[in-house]
């Protein structure tokens, strides 16, 4: 069994992103820079040891791979609407969303994913509030 080489944890992003491949780096600088146009009020952080932003609960995370750089939560609904722009990219069962290193981050297409994240997010809030707030029955 050979053993597999991992990066150590980082303990902010810009550690994660420096540790990694230079094609990858610029990509996720890419990434990171539309992440934050999108959700300026999303709190930045390293969480299950990659990028993570949280804005009313876990908004968007971001990875590197020897391949791609994923980007995930991404709902079928997001990627259903999306489709033509999403061809080409690779998607998964599981939400995820992953640009391949010899293609350009579709920046457009990340804001557009970030703002739905954020209209998700305050929505599932307003759901809990309204349910606290409902009388109780008996």
């Amino acid at each position: 069994m050979t053993a597999v080489a991992r990066r150590p944890p980082a303990g902010d992003v810009d550690s994660y992103i420096a540790a990694a491949p230079e094609k990858q780096q610029a990509m996720m600088k890419k990434l990171r820079a539309a992440i934050k146009s999108a959700a300026p009020e999303a709190q930045e952080m390293i969480s299950y040891g990659i990028p993570g932003y949280k804005y009313r609960g876990m908004l968007a995370y971001f990875a590197s791979a020897k391949k791609h750089v994923a980007v995930y939560p991404v709902s079928n609904g997001f990627l259903d609407e999306h489709r033509e722009e999403i061809q080409g990219y690779g998607t998964s069962g599981k939400g995820t969303l992953r640009f391949p290193l010899d293609r350009p981050v579709p920046v457009a297409l990340v804001k557009k994913w970030v703002k739905t994240r954020v209209k998700e997010n305050e929505a599932q809030e307003a759901t809990r509030a309204a349910r606290r707030r409902a009388p109780t029955r008996t």
